[in-house]
């Protein structure tokens, strides 16, 4: 299968694969943290530290979306395909 299809394209293919493992380990470690800080201790220093927690885990988890997509969310289609639309 790989000798039909260039190396870019399986390296292409692979890297949405991993980022997309990445973007499910952002979400299960944003709930890991919210559970934890809700059942062990929610004290207004433990829900500010998990403010911060999230939102670095959802800049990191929208910069790696658009880096996959090659777009922002709000864009329809890939970019070839606007392209020649315009």
């Amino acid at each position: 299968m790989l000798l039909r299809h260039p190396a870019h394209d399986a390296y292409q293919r692979y890297r949405k694969g991993l980022g997309r493992a990445i973007l499910l380990g952002l979400e299960f470690l944003v709930a890991a943290d919210i559970i934890r800080t809700v059942a062990i201790s929610p004290t207004f220093a433990s829900v500010g530290v998990l403010a911060v927690i999230v939102l670095v885990r959802t800049f990191l988890s929208f910069s790696l979306e658009v880096e996959l997509e090659g777009r922002w969310p709000w864009q329809q289609g890939p970019p070839a395909a606007r392209r020649r639309q315009a």
